[in-house]
């Protein structure tokens, strides 16, 4: 298996992708790496390692670059040069990039082939809970900001298809809107929730934001407008809340630092589940290859989870389990 990388996407690339890809590579012994981008720096920081491979592409495409205009007009750039040897190679199963997210979505969309039956692919990260090891699915977090009903319908497939993946056998579905009634939410909202009623799939209506991360659902289906909002808001109401606690603690005595000190192992695992760092990226569901969107802001770390995240939605069928869905509806 071979796992391709954008190794000068992202805000601390190409050092920070380079050293995750090859830290993934020391944790897992069963695939090698591609990385793409410019040979001349990447030769130097890899050195002889026979189980990476580094395709030339001088050019990059920054996030100032109109994602359209970068995929026409950078044929060289290390993002395209990635997707094309993921389309072109049989061995190689899926893609790591922290760039644009932007010009990643354009570009997997116009060059990868879509699953048949898909209309629209999506972004679909998977977020903790407050249930312990309990995730959601969070589809589509930014791909499609103007869908249609039946788009949404298809995310909640796609998602479905994805969750029984992860084991969940009857994954329950919510759809994410400005109230729980029946009749809330927008036209776009109705037409979906409408087609979702009536499906076969495990629907349990429509929920507010405030119940991402409850942990009473498998699957959230959105438009990528709001569930780009809904992701970011929990990431800065994760990072805010930290903060806030840091600084009650130093304001609030010796009485507050040992307590801290007594709740410190709690506080640790509760920042571990929160902390992108440790949960990947978003995989873009829809398409015949695994393409993960990584946080622009990735580091060592969590470049090597989302390589090995990369590769476990390899290994989990994901591709085969949307694609049984579409066929039997």
């Amino acid at each position: 298996m071979e796992i391709v990388v954008d190794a000068f996407g992202g805000d601390y690339s190409p050092q920070e992708t380079v050293k995750g890809a090859l830290r993934a590579l020391d944790i897992k012994k069963d695939f090698t790496v591609v990385l793409t981008g410019d040979k001349s720096v990447l030769s130097e920081m890899v050195g002889d390692n026979a189980r990476v491979k580094i395709i030339d592409a001088p050019d990059v495409i920054t996030n100032d670059d109109v994602p359209t205009d970068a995929v026409r007009n950078k044929p060289n750039s290390s993002l395209i040069a990635a997707i094309d040897y993921l389309n072109a190679n049989e061995d190689a199963k899926g893609l790591v990039s922290t760039g644009s997210t932007g010009a990643v979505l354009t570009a997997s969309v116009l060059l990868t082939r879509r699953i048949k039956g898909i209309n629209r692919p999506a972004l679909a990260p998977v977020l903790p809970t407050v249930k312990g090891d309990k995730k959601v699915i969070l589809i589509d977090c930014g791909a499609n900001v103007e869908p249609k009903a039946l788009n949404l319908f298809q995310f909640a497939q796609m998602g479905a298809a994805y969750a029984k993946t992860m084991g969940i056998h009857y994954p329950r579905i919510g759809l994410l809107s400005n109230g729980t009634e029946d009749k809330k939410g927008n036209t776009l909202n109705k037409e979906a929730f409408s087609l979702l009623k009536e499906s076969k799939l495990n629907f349990a209506g429509n929920i507010e934001a405030r119940e991402i991360l409850s942990g009473e659902y498998d699957v959230i289906v959105s438009d990528g407008f709001s569930g780009n909002i809904a992701l970011k808001s929990c990431e800065g109401t994760a990072v805010s809340m930290f903060s806030l606690i840091k600084d009650g603690i130093m304001q609030g005595g010796i009485r507050a630092k040992l307590g801290f000190l007594l709740l410190k192992p709690v506080f640790k695992k509760i920042k571990k589940t929160m902390d992108y760092n440790d949960n990947g990226g978003a995989v873009l569901l829809g398409l015949n290859k695994i393409i993960v969107k990584g946080h622009g802001a990735s580091k060592e770390k969590a470049v090597c989870n989302t390589v090995l995240q990369t590769i476990d939605l390899v290994n989990s069928n994901v591709i085969e389990s949307i694609t049984e869905c579409m066929n039997n509806g």
